[in-house]
Protein backbone atom coordinates (compact mmCIF):
# COMPACT_ATOMS: atom_id res chain seq x y z
CA UNK A 1 0.00 0.00 0.00
CA UNK A 2 1.26 3.49 -0.85
CA UNK A 3 2.39 5.63 2.02
CA UNK A 4 -0.27 8.17 3.15
CA UNK A 5 1.88 11.11 2.00
CA UNK A 6 2.47 9.61 -1.43
CA UNK A 7 -1.21 8.68 -1.81
CA UNK A 8 -2.25 12.22 -0.90
CA UNK A 9 0.19 13.63 -3.49
CA UNK A 10 -1.28 11.38 -6.17
CA UNK A 11 -4.81 12.46 -5.27
CA UNK A 12 -3.81 16.13 -5.46
CA UNK A 13 -2.16 15.55 -8.81
CA UNK A 14 -5.24 13.78 -10.15
CA UNK A 15 -7.47 16.59 -8.91
CA UNK A 16 -5.24 19.16 -10.60
CA UNK A 17 -5.32 17.27 -13.89
CA UNK A 18 -9.10 17.01 -13.75
CA UNK A 19 -9.40 20.71 -13.04
CA UNK A 20 -6.98 21.66 -15.78
CA UNK A 21 -8.78 19.35 -18.18
CA UNK A 22 -12.05 20.94 -17.17
CA UNK A 23 -10.68 24.38 -18.02
CA UNK A 24 -9.49 23.19 -21.41
CA UNK A 25 -12.85 21.58 -22.15
CA UNK A 26 -14.94 24.47 -20.86
CA UNK A 27 -17.26 25.88 -23.51
CA UNK A 28 -16.68 29.51 -24.45
CA UNK A 29 -19.02 31.80 -26.36
CA UNK A 30 -19.15 35.39 -27.61
CA UNK A 31 -21.42 37.46 -29.83
CA UNK A 32 -19.49 38.74 -32.85
CA UNK A 33 -19.95 41.99 -34.77
CA UNK A 34 -22.45 40.35 -37.11
CA UNK A 35 -24.67 39.62 -34.11
CA UNK A 36 -24.01 35.88 -34.25
CA UNK A 37 -23.31 33.89 -31.10
CA UNK A 38 -20.20 31.79 -31.62
CA UNK A 39 -19.72 28.81 -29.30
CA UNK A 40 -16.62 26.68 -29.01
CA UNK A 41 -16.42 23.46 -26.99
CA UNK A 42 -13.13 24.74 -25.58
CA UNK A 43 -10.85 27.76 -26.15
CA UNK A 44 -9.33 27.80 -29.63
CA UNK A 45 -5.85 26.34 -30.00
CA UNK A 46 -5.37 26.79 -33.76
CA UNK A 47 -6.51 30.16 -35.09
CA UNK A 48 -6.36 31.56 -38.62
CA UNK A 49 -6.59 35.34 -38.94
CA UNK A 50 -7.80 36.81 -42.23
CA UNK A 51 -6.59 40.41 -41.85
CA UNK A 52 -3.38 42.07 -40.61
CA UNK A 53 -5.17 44.11 -37.94
CA UNK A 54 -6.87 40.97 -36.62
CA UNK A 55 -3.52 39.25 -36.24
CA UNK A 56 -2.18 42.23 -34.31
CA UNK A 57 -5.23 42.30 -32.06
CA UNK A 58 -4.94 38.58 -31.35
CA UNK A 59 -1.40 39.17 -30.11
CA UNK A 60 -2.64 42.05 -27.95
CA UNK A 61 -5.23 39.69 -26.49
CA UNK A 62 -2.54 37.19 -25.49
CA UNK A 63 -3.49 34.73 -28.23
CA UNK A 64 -0.52 35.14 -30.55
CA UNK A 65 0.88 31.68 -29.81
CA UNK A 66 -2.34 30.13 -31.10
CA UNK A 67 -2.30 31.87 -34.51
CA UNK A 68 -1.21 29.26 -37.06
CA UNK A 69 -2.13 31.16 -40.23
CA UNK A 70 -2.59 34.74 -41.39
CA UNK A 71 -2.51 36.93 -44.49
CA UNK A 72 0.03 39.16 -46.23
CA UNK A 73 1.10 42.42 -44.54
CA UNK A 74 0.62 40.92 -41.07
CA UNK A 75 3.81 42.59 -39.87
CA UNK A 76 3.13 43.51 -36.25
CA UNK A 77 4.34 42.44 -33.79
CA UNK A 78 7.59 40.98 -35.14
CA UNK A 79 6.49 37.44 -34.23
CA UNK A 80 3.67 37.73 -36.78
CA UNK A 81 6.22 37.54 -39.61
CA UNK A 82 6.87 33.88 -38.76
CA UNK A 83 3.25 32.79 -39.17
CA UNK A 84 2.24 30.81 -42.28
CA UNK A 85 0.48 32.86 -44.99
CA UNK A 86 -2.86 31.95 -46.54
CA UNK A 87 -2.94 34.66 -49.22
CA UNK A 88 -4.18 38.22 -48.87
CA UNK A 89 -7.25 39.43 -47.01
CA UNK A 90 -9.10 39.88 -50.32
CA UNK A 91 -7.65 36.78 -52.00
CA UNK A 92 -7.69 33.94 -49.50
CA UNK A 93 -6.19 30.56 -50.40
CA UNK A 94 -8.95 28.36 -49.01
CA UNK A 95 -6.97 25.15 -49.41
CA UNK A 96 -4.14 26.54 -47.30
CA UNK A 97 -6.61 27.58 -44.63
CA UNK A 98 -8.15 24.11 -44.50
CA UNK A 99 -4.72 22.43 -44.46
CA UNK A 100 -3.86 24.30 -41.23
CA UNK A 101 -6.76 22.52 -39.47
CA UNK A 102 -7.97 25.63 -37.61
CA UNK A 103 -10.50 25.37 -34.82
CA UNK A 104 -11.32 29.09 -35.23
CA UNK A 105 -11.16 31.64 -38.03
CA UNK A 106 -11.20 35.38 -37.33
CA UNK A 107 -12.62 37.26 -40.33
CA UNK A 108 -13.01 40.91 -41.34
CA UNK A 109 -16.57 41.70 -42.38
CA UNK A 110 -15.82 44.60 -44.73
CA UNK A 111 -12.53 43.22 -46.02
CA UNK A 112 -12.94 39.47 -46.63
CA UNK A 113 -15.10 38.23 -49.49
CA UNK A 114 -18.42 36.84 -48.26
CA UNK A 115 -18.14 33.98 -50.78
CA UNK A 116 -14.83 32.89 -49.24
CA UNK A 117 -16.30 32.89 -45.76
CA UNK A 118 -19.32 30.89 -46.93
CA UNK A 119 -17.02 28.22 -48.37
CA UNK A 120 -15.09 28.02 -45.11
CA UNK A 121 -18.34 27.67 -43.17
CA UNK A 122 -19.34 24.84 -45.51
CA UNK A 123 -16.24 23.00 -44.28
CA UNK A 124 -17.61 23.25 -40.76
CA UNK A 125 -15.04 25.81 -39.59
CA UNK A 126 -16.24 28.24 -36.89
CA UNK A 127 -15.87 31.90 -37.92
CA UNK A 128 -15.84 35.01 -35.76
CA UNK A 129 -16.85 38.13 -37.73
CA UNK A 130 -15.07 41.34 -36.79
CA UNK A 131 -16.11 44.89 -37.74
CA UNK A 132 -15.09 47.47 -35.13
CA UNK A 133 -16.46 50.80 -36.38
CA UNK A 134 -15.82 52.87 -33.25
CA UNK A 135 -12.62 53.33 -31.29
CA UNK A 136 -13.97 51.74 -28.11
CA UNK A 137 -14.98 48.68 -30.16
CA UNK A 138 -11.27 47.80 -30.25
CA UNK A 139 -11.26 47.19 -26.50
CA UNK A 140 -14.38 45.03 -26.76
CA UNK A 141 -12.77 43.03 -29.55
CA UNK A 142 -9.65 42.40 -27.49
CA UNK A 143 -11.84 41.03 -24.70
CA UNK A 144 -13.85 38.78 -27.02
CA UNK A 145 -10.75 37.32 -28.65
CA UNK A 146 -9.32 36.68 -25.21
CA UNK A 147 -12.42 34.66 -24.32
CA UNK A 148 -12.24 32.64 -27.53
CA UNK A 149 -8.52 31.90 -27.09
CA UNK A 150 -8.60 31.26 -23.36
CA UNK A 151 -6.39 34.28 -22.64
CA UNK A 152 -8.99 36.47 -20.96
CA UNK A 153 -6.69 37.61 -18.15
CA UNK A 154 -4.20 39.14 -20.58
CA UNK A 155 -6.93 40.47 -22.85
CA UNK A 156 -8.83 42.15 -20.05
CA UNK A 157 -5.72 43.99 -18.89
CA UNK A 158 -4.98 45.15 -22.44
CA UNK A 159 -8.58 46.32 -22.91
CA UNK A 160 -8.56 48.23 -19.63
CA UNK A 161 -5.29 49.94 -20.58
CA UNK A 162 -6.76 50.88 -23.97
CA UNK A 163 -9.88 52.38 -22.40
CA UNK A 164 -7.84 54.35 -19.87
CA UNK A 165 -5.69 55.84 -22.61
CA UNK A 166 -8.74 56.60 -24.75
CA UNK A 167 -10.37 58.42 -21.84
CA UNK A 168 -7.27 60.57 -21.52
CA UNK A 169 -7.45 61.61 -25.17
CA UNK A 170 -11.16 62.33 -24.86
CA UNK A 171 -10.46 64.56 -21.88
CA UNK A 172 -7.68 66.43 -23.69
CA UNK A 173 -9.31 66.95 -27.08
CA UNK A 174 -13.02 66.18 -26.86
CA UNK A 175 -14.10 69.80 -26.32
CA UNK A 176 -11.60 71.55 -28.56
CA UNK A 177 -12.94 73.86 -31.31
CA UNK A 178 -13.88 71.78 -34.37
CA UNK A 179 -11.54 71.53 -37.36
CA UNK A 180 -13.06 70.71 -40.75
CA UNK A 181 -10.95 67.77 -41.89
CA UNK A 182 -10.49 65.90 -45.16
CA UNK A 183 -8.88 62.49 -44.72
CA UNK A 184 -7.29 61.15 -47.90
CA UNK A 185 -6.66 57.42 -48.22
CA UNK A 186 -5.37 57.48 -51.77
CA UNK A 187 -4.85 59.71 -54.81
CA UNK A 188 -5.94 57.66 -57.84
CA UNK A 189 -8.79 57.17 -57.32
CA UNK A 190 -9.25 59.97 -54.79
CA UNK A 191 -10.60 58.13 -51.74
CA UNK A 192 -11.70 59.25 -48.30
CA UNK A 193 -13.63 57.82 -45.34
CA UNK A 194 -17.35 57.93 -44.67
CA UNK A 195 -19.04 58.62 -41.36
CA UNK A 196 -19.24 54.96 -40.31
CA UNK A 197 -15.54 54.28 -40.79
CA UNK A 198 -13.45 54.09 -37.63
CA UNK A 199 -11.14 56.87 -38.85
CA UNK A 200 -14.12 59.23 -38.71
CA UNK A 201 -14.42 58.32 -35.05
CA UNK A 202 -10.75 59.19 -34.58
CA UNK A 203 -11.36 62.57 -36.23
CA UNK A 204 -14.27 63.18 -33.85
CA UNK A 205 -12.11 62.15 -30.88
CA UNK A 206 -9.64 64.89 -31.83
CA UNK A 207 -12.37 67.50 -32.12
CA UNK A 208 -12.38 67.30 -35.90
CA UNK A 209 -15.28 67.29 -38.33
CA UNK A 210 -15.00 64.92 -41.31
CA UNK A 211 -16.11 66.99 -44.32
CA UNK A 212 -17.42 63.77 -45.94
CA UNK A 213 -18.83 62.33 -42.73
CA UNK A 214 -22.37 62.21 -44.11
CA UNK A 215 -21.42 59.64 -46.74
CA UNK A 216 -22.55 56.11 -45.88
CA UNK A 217 -19.85 54.24 -47.81
CA UNK A 218 -16.84 53.12 -45.77
CA UNK A 219 -14.27 54.34 -48.32
CA UNK A 220 -16.05 56.54 -50.88
CA UNK A 221 -14.45 57.96 -54.00
CA UNK A 222 -14.75 61.75 -54.28
CA UNK A 223 -13.64 64.44 -56.72
CA UNK A 224 -11.14 67.25 -56.38
CA UNK A 225 -14.01 69.65 -57.01
CA UNK A 226 -15.92 68.19 -54.04
CA UNK A 227 -12.90 68.70 -51.78
CA UNK A 228 -12.50 72.29 -52.97
CA UNK A 229 -16.20 72.93 -52.30
CA UNK A 230 -15.93 71.38 -48.82
CA UNK A 231 -12.99 73.70 -48.06
CA UNK A 232 -11.35 71.69 -45.25
CA UNK A 233 -9.15 73.43 -42.71
CA UNK A 234 -6.88 70.37 -42.52
CA UNK A 235 -6.00 67.67 -45.06
CA UNK A 236 -4.66 64.44 -43.58
CA UNK A 237 -3.21 61.65 -45.73
CA UNK A 238 -2.00 58.15 -45.03
CA UNK A 239 -0.62 56.47 -48.16
CA UNK A 240 1.00 53.03 -48.14
CA UNK A 241 4.07 53.18 -45.93
CA UNK A 242 5.93 54.97 -43.17
CA UNK A 243 6.85 57.92 -45.38
CA UNK A 244 4.72 60.95 -46.21
CA UNK A 245 3.19 60.37 -49.68
CA UNK A 246 4.47 62.74 -52.36
CA UNK A 247 0.97 63.27 -53.68
CA UNK A 248 -0.09 65.03 -50.47
CA UNK A 249 1.69 68.14 -51.75
CA UNK A 250 -0.29 68.02 -55.01
CA UNK A 251 -2.91 70.02 -53.11
CA UNK A 252 -0.55 73.01 -53.17
CA UNK A 253 -2.01 74.05 -56.51
CA UNK A 254 -5.40 74.72 -54.87
CA UNK A 255 -4.58 77.78 -52.76
CA UNK A 256 -8.27 78.56 -52.26
CA UNK A 257 -8.54 75.63 -49.83
CA UNK A 258 -8.00 76.83 -46.26
CA UNK A 259 -5.86 73.78 -45.41
CA UNK A 260 -3.50 74.63 -48.28
CA UNK A 261 -3.37 78.35 -47.56
CA UNK A 262 -2.39 77.69 -43.93
CA UNK A 263 0.01 74.82 -44.59
CA UNK A 264 -2.21 72.26 -42.86
CA UNK A 265 -1.23 69.24 -44.96
CA UNK A 266 -0.53 66.42 -42.51
CA UNK A 267 0.56 62.78 -42.61
CA UNK A 268 -0.24 59.88 -40.25
CA UNK A 269 1.33 56.44 -40.93
CA UNK A 270 -1.39 54.09 -42.21
CA UNK A 271 -0.50 51.24 -39.86
CA UNK A 272 -1.32 53.52 -36.93
CA UNK A 273 -4.67 54.85 -38.10
CA UNK A 274 -6.05 52.46 -40.71
CA UNK A 275 -5.80 49.32 -38.58
CA UNK A 276 -8.40 48.55 -35.90
CA UNK A 277 -5.82 47.70 -33.24
CA UNK A 278 -4.50 49.11 -29.95
CA UNK A 279 -2.02 51.15 -32.00
CA UNK A 280 -4.99 53.12 -33.32
CA UNK A 281 -4.51 55.35 -30.28
CA UNK A 282 -0.96 56.11 -31.46
CA UNK A 283 -2.48 57.29 -34.73
CA UNK A 284 -5.14 59.23 -32.81
CA UNK A 285 -2.48 61.04 -30.78
CA UNK A 286 -0.69 62.02 -33.99
CA UNK A 287 -3.90 63.24 -35.64
CA UNK A 288 -4.94 65.18 -32.53
CA UNK A 289 -1.59 66.98 -32.50
CA UNK A 290 -1.99 67.86 -36.16
CA UNK A 291 -5.46 69.31 -35.64
CA UNK A 292 -4.14 71.27 -32.66
CA UNK A 293 -1.50 72.70 -34.99
CA UNK A 294 -4.29 73.72 -37.39
CA UNK A 295 -6.06 75.50 -34.52
CA UNK A 296 -2.90 77.35 -33.55
CA UNK A 297 -2.55 78.71 -37.09
CA UNK A 298 -5.90 80.46 -36.86
CA UNK A 299 -4.57 83.06 -34.46
CA UNK A 300 -1.52 83.64 -36.60
CA UNK A 301 -3.66 85.14 -39.37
Amino acid sequence: MAAPGRLWSKLLCAAWLLTAGGVLRAEVSVVDDAGTTLRLAQPAQRIVSLAPHLTETLFAAGAGEHVVGTVEYSNYPAAAAKIARVGGYSQIDLERVAALRPDLIIAWQSGNAAAHLDRLRALGLPIYISQPDRIDDVATEIERLGVLAGSAAVANRAAASFRERLAGLQHSYGKRPPVRTFYQIWKQPLMTVGGKQIISDVIRLCGGDNVFGKLETMAPTVTVEAVIAANPEAIVASGMGESRPEWLDDWQRWRSITAVARGNLFFVPPDLIQRHTPRLLDGAESLCRHLETARSRRSAR
